[in-house]
């Protein structure tokens, strides 16, 4: 068995990080302006998403050089991707939001470091002094005329370098931003677009009337019209005192917990399905009740976790659609069930939710947005970078030491990470309240021995 849980390492307070040019990159032709329908997927997600991609330094590329193949390889991508170079709008009459296509132009920043690579620690525990490579608006502009994606170069005094990138999850979800990553590579070598991106959203529109034919328990309503609601009702930016701990599963502990899983040696159990099942768990019995009295073992617990479509669809989404094309799952339980339940069951229900996100049902919940405009909403969600294999991406100075998001301050969130070192295991980064921290850390640890 692995280490459960990793002591956070000694973490550097601050990265010592100079901005020396900020500048809007522009498609490096006209690609003329046109407004591009959001779906309602799209909708729903108006906030930013930060990413690092970590290098070490290459004899053949130093920094000046990578700051400038950068920037040149982004404008040309800006003519695929010319909704990059666009802003967000909300358009009033259809109350709707939309990308205004107009080719203002894409942030892009070059910073350095007077640390070296080596020097900030462990790349996997999410440090606060991350924040300083990632440029998330642009003060030369209003806040009104932001861009829709920054991409922040910073280079260490060893060569080394960082990759920080912030952009509108409007823009991408995780498996179109890892194509826009592979084009951006391809670019850079001087190679052909590895994917030509499908920027047609209108194949994820509502149906004309929209007609809503299941329950949608995963969906809260919204009381004011969409654009004049925070998007807190989805991640709740805690201002509480959180304690932050990554919790590791070697390739060895998730095979353990699959075993225990099967329902019969021709079971197959996926890992996802298994790790999630367990982080459910320890989640949701760690809750502290208000009332001081104990768990309640009848309250239901509700878990969210994100569930492709392009192939669930009838007919298929393109591979290569480039906006958001992933709904939240969900499954249900009461703390009895969890606590008591065998682990097989948890696993089936987690199993469940995916398998109930055929094409009925996904278009149902695609009209339900047409009609109520709300958020998913559950106890927590379960998000997860495990597999989306951004740190797969060759570029010409190599692949990525570590990809990761910039991690943020909430507790209704909990991450899967790749381990950078055993590539089928799993880092799970959690943030919570001390007491629950206590007891989901004593929670993970007995459920996995048991």
């Amino acid at each position: 068995m692995g280490a459960i849980y990793q002591e956070p390492p000694p973490l550097l307070q601050d990265l010592k990080v100079t901005i020396k040019d900020t500048s809007l990159v522009f498609p490096p032709q006209d690609t003329g302006r046109r407004t591009m329908f959001l779906s309602n997927i799209d909708q729903v997600l108006n906030f930013d998403v930060q990413t690092l991609h970590f290098f070490a330094s290459h004899e053949d590329f130093p920094s000046h050089v990578v700051a400038e193949k950068l920037k040149t390889s982004f404008e040309k991508l800006l003519l695929p991707y010319d909704f990059l170079a666009g802003r967000l709008k909300m358009n009033t009459e259809a109350g709707r939001f939309e990308f205004d296509c107009n080719g203002a132009g894409a942030g892009f920043v070059v910073a350095s470091s007077e640390r070296r690579l080596e020097e900030v620690g462990d790349l996997v525990y999410p440090n606060p002094a991350f924040d300083q490579l990632i440029v998330k608006s642009l003060d030369i502009l209003e806040k009104e005329d932001q861009p829709l994606c920054i991409i922040q170069v910073t280079s260490f005094k060893c060569g080394g370098f960082v990759m920080g990138i912030s952009t509108n999850h409007a823009t991408f979800d995780g498996i179109s931003f890892k194509t826009f990553l592979e084009n951006l590579a391809a670019v850079l070598a001087d190679k052909p677009l590895a994917v030509i991106p499908c920027n047609d959203r209108q194949l994820l529109a509502a149906r004309s009337p929209p007609h809503v034919a299941f329950p949608h328990p995963e969906m809260l309503k919204l009381n004011t019209a969409l654009g004049q609601e925070s998007n807190s009702q989805v991640f709740d930016l805690t201002k509480e005192a959180l304690d932050f701990k990554v919790f590791q599963l070697t390739s060895g502990d998730i095979f353990n917990l699959k075993e225990k899983a099967k329902t019969d040696a021709e079971a197959r159990v996926s890992g996802f399905n298994v790790v999630t099942a367990h982080v459910w768990r320890c989640k949701a019995l760690s809750y502290d009740e208000s009332n001081n009295k104990g768990q309640d073992l009848e309250r239901v617990s509700t878990l969210l976790y994100a569930v492709n479509i392009r192939a669930r669809l009838i007919p298929p989404l393109p591979a290569s659609y480039a906006g958001n094309a992933v709904l939240t799952a969900y499954a249900s339980a009461k703390c009895r069930d969890l606590k008591e339940g065998p682990l097989s069951r948890l696993v089936e229900m987690v199993r469940e939710g995916a398998k109930r996100m055929n094409d009925e049902y996904a278009k149902s919940v695609i009209d339900w947005g047409e009609i109520n405009k709300g958020f998913p909403n559950g106890e927590f969600l379960v998000s997860s970078w495990w597999k989306l294999g951004f740190d797969e991406v060759e570029y010409p100075w190599g692949y990525p030491k570590y990809s990761c998001p910039l991690v943020y301050h909430r507790k209704d969130i909990i991450l899967l990470f790749p381990d950078t070192v055993d590539k089928n295991g799993v880092n799970v980064l959690v943030a919570l309240p001390s007491k629950q921290m206590n007891k989901f850390q004593t929670l993970f640890h007995e459920f996995l021995s048991a």
